[in-house]
């Protein structure tokens, strides 16, 4: 299968395309960091990468929180508009087969569960709870403590700020382009991906690599709110064979016409203050530091349900949380 990987120069990208080679297939990689005129938002160059291709494994986007709402226009550009460019060339190519990299950030909060109310939906957290270090969501009915769970993909869609937004626009872009053409598109939410070759000191990178950072310059990790904040931590390698697995799916498992959306995450859940101290013992570096800071835009807890992945596709993580925090404190990081 020849498959075109945007954003196949950059850190899930490049391991997407290591294992699409290991497995037979022939990627090309479309990617502005190879090429400057290799941007998803070019109609001329995309089309022309498009020759031949049988499908489309979409990774390029502007990742992460970012610094402010000052780069909402340049999110919904390079995401939605870029996504909107590259869609309109496949379907004018007759290309049938998008995987689109999706993020487990359009659920907002996760799954939490009230002992009187049951599964309830807690609106954002107030600036005045975070500045007073009560960081956990409660009941938005009785207000009472709540206990967090694995979020599945019947989730509602609540995204908490503009990556977020355009995240879930993506997504509506590739089911609008499935219905219109009869292809098959596949968004994989990505949980917290972390590995080799992750970018380097830049407000945009995952908090893996902010802690990577602080490491490689001898400093302690910085670990916002009180650490008790829980994520999926996936390793890079696992999400490159999701995505590999997803290509090869055949039309009896995948439908036509259709964007099916399947939690990509470890099935592992741990705080990021345990993340942050199982990577600094391994690095042998210097003990976090708890701050109590906070990002408005972030959430408390958000872990996945990988079930579906898992019994409809067959894959399943191989790389488990002690080895990949091991690995990851030897590797390498790329630049911003």
């Amino acid at each position: 299968m020849r498959v075109l990987v945007t954003g196949g120069a950059g850190f899930i990208g490049s391991h997407v395309v290591e294992a699409l080679t290991a497995h037979g297939h022939e990627p090309v990689v479309y990617d502005v960091r190879a090429d400057p005129e290799s941007d998803v938002r070019n109609p001329s160059t995309v089309r022309d990468a498009l020759t031949g291709v049988d499908a489309v494994c979409h990774q390029a986007a502007m990742v992460g929180l970012g610094v402010g709402f000052s780069d909402a226009a340049e999110y919904v550009s390079r995401n939605d508009l870029g996504t909107a460019v590259l869609l309109t060339a496949m379907a004018d190519a007759g290309v049938p087969r998008l995987v689109l990299a999706g993020s487990m950030v359009v659920y907002g909060e996760g799954r939490y569960a009230c002992a009187r109310h049951g599964v309830v939906r807690p609106g954002s957290r107030a600036v005045a709870d975070l500045k007073a270090g009560r960081f956990e969501p409660p009941c938005p009915v009785c207000g009472a403590d709540l206990a967090p769970g694995l979020v599945a993909e019947d989730a509602p869609a609540d995204p908490r700020n503009v990556y977020a937004t355009t995240k879930l626009a993506q997504e509506h872009l590739a089911a609008a382009w499935a219905r219109a053409t009869g292809g098959t598109a596949v968004s994989l939410r990505y949980h917290n991906v972390y590995g080799p070759g992750m970018p380097r000191d830049t407000p945009y990178a995952g908090v893996a690599s902010f802690f990577r950072s602080a490491l490689a310059r001898g400093e302690a990790p910085r670990v916002f709110e009180d650490g008790c904040q829980r994520r999926d931590f996936v390793h890079v390698r696992d999400v490159a064979a999701a995505n590999v697995a997803t290509l090869e799916a055949g039309s009896a498992v995948l439908p036509q016409g259709a964007l099916t959306a399947y939690n990509t995450g470890s099935g592992d859940p741990h705080t990021v203050g345990e993340m942050a101290r199982a990577l600094a013992a391994a690095y042998g570096g210097p003990e976090p530091v708890v701050t109590g800071e906070y990002r408005l835009g972030d959430v408390r807890h958000i872990t996945a349900d990988s079930s579906r992945l898992r019994a409809e596709l067959g894959w399943k993580p191989e790389v488990g949380f002690a080895e990949g925090m091991r690995e990851f404190a030897e590797a390498g990081l790329r630049g911003a």
